[in-house]
Order: C-alpha cells, then sequence, then structure tokens
C-alpha cells in the first residue's frame, strides 16, 4: 500500500478529514497544492464523473495515487440541486454564506426540507488506472432556515439531523467522521483498500 495521496483539492475542511479518516492506515493525505496542481474543470453532471477527472488531473499532474471527492447536498424540493453545484450555489467565488443564504431563500414557502448529502471518492493508483477504486455515501436529513453550529464547514450550519437532534455544524467531529456521508465512503473505499492489500 502507498504512503502517500494527493487529494485533487484544496478544501481544509476535506483534507482534515481524510488526515483523520486515512492515519490508521499510515497514509498522508497532501493537498493539490503543495504540488501546484491547478484546480480541475468540473464539467460534468454527476459526482462521478467529476470526482474521476479530478483524480486522473492530480494524478497526472503529480505522478501520484490520487484521491478525488465530489459530494454535495441534494434537495429534494429543488430536484436534486445544488447536487454537483453545491460549492458554486451562489456563483464564484465560492462562498459558504452566500451558498446558504440562496438554499434557504430557494426554500422558502416549501415544506418539504428534505435533503441528503451524497459523497463519491475516487481513488486511481496512477492516472491511466483502468480500475480506479469508487466508493459512495449517502447522508439523510433536512435544511433548517437558521444556521447552528461552528463546527464542519459548506452547509453543515443548516443541515438539520433529526435523529440527533442537531445540526451536523453541532455534531462533534469524530462523531461526524463516523456517519457522515464522507464517513460512509471512506469506510467502503476503506475496506476496498483492504481486501487488495
Amino acid at each position: 500500500m502507498f504512503e502517500q495521496l494527493v487529494l485533487a483539492s484544496n478544501n481544509a475542511g476535506k483534507l482534515k478529514e481524510f488526515n483523520a479518516l486515512l492515519a490508521d492506515l499510515g497514509i498522508t493525505v497532501r493537498p493539490q497544492r503543495d504540488f501546484d496542481v491547478p484546480e480541475c474543470p468540473e464539467p460534468h453532471h454527476t459526482f462521478l464523473e467529476n470526482a474521476l477527472e479530478k483524480a486522473r488531473h492530480a494524478s497526472r499532474a503529480t505522478g501520484l495515487p490520487a484521491l478525488a471527492d465530489d459530494s454535495g447536498i441534494c434537495v429534494e424540493a429543488l430536484g436534486g440541486a445544488p447536487g454537483v453545484y453545491s460549492a458554486r450555489f451562489a456563483g464564484e467565488p465560492k462562498s459558504d454564506a452566500r451558498n446558504n443564504a440562496l438554499l434557504v431563500e430557494k426554500l422558502q414557502g416549501q415544506a418539504n426540507r428534505r435533503a441528503w448529502y451524497y459523497c463519491v471518492l475516487v481513488l486511481v493508483r496512477h492516472a491511466d488506472d483502468p480500475q480506479p477504486l469508487v466508493a459512495d455515501g449517502l447522508w439523510l436529513g433536512e435544511v433548517r432556515d437558521e444556521a447552528a453550529g461552528s463546527g464542519g464547514f459548506g452547509y453543515d450550519p443548516h443541515f438539520y439531523l433529526p435523529g440527533y437532534g442537531l445540526s451536523v455544524a453541532e455534531l462533534d467531529a469524530a462523531e461526524k467522521n463516523r456517519v457522515s456521508h464522507r464517513g460512509q465512503a471512506i469506510q467502503a473505499l476503506l475496506a476496498k483498500l483492504k481486501a487488495l492489500a
């Protein structure tokens, strides 16, 4: 097994989560900015296609195994939006605050607040890996108008978990890593990595 991966992202929140989740396997995750890898375009309409594109791009630029995550929030009343556009929902430059404000605005008057976080992970051992490792996870919740909590990132302060009675931003970080969409996906990916070891 490899000791280092390049994360096809510069998102500090994701980097922290992946390093925490992969530490037990002795894998260090480094952001693509450490290698001066430019951000990859995400032209596709599905999380899977975007993740694969990002992983191949980062691996090609660094010569290292690469891990890409494409994830976002899907809201039932909005037909699954913002989906793959979650990070740029309110346009450029990316802004969690503006994204959250737009989401709350679009849900005004909607009784159905059901939503889910979705994550797909793609790991390529090299840029032309014919068999990328793919894993995904889904986390159900609902969107609340009022933000709560200071942890997490993205839509976490507005993503309410009825089973916990808390927003994701109020959840303990270790618990979030265990039960989140990304936590579920990484556990599935780890199982695949262990099977290949």
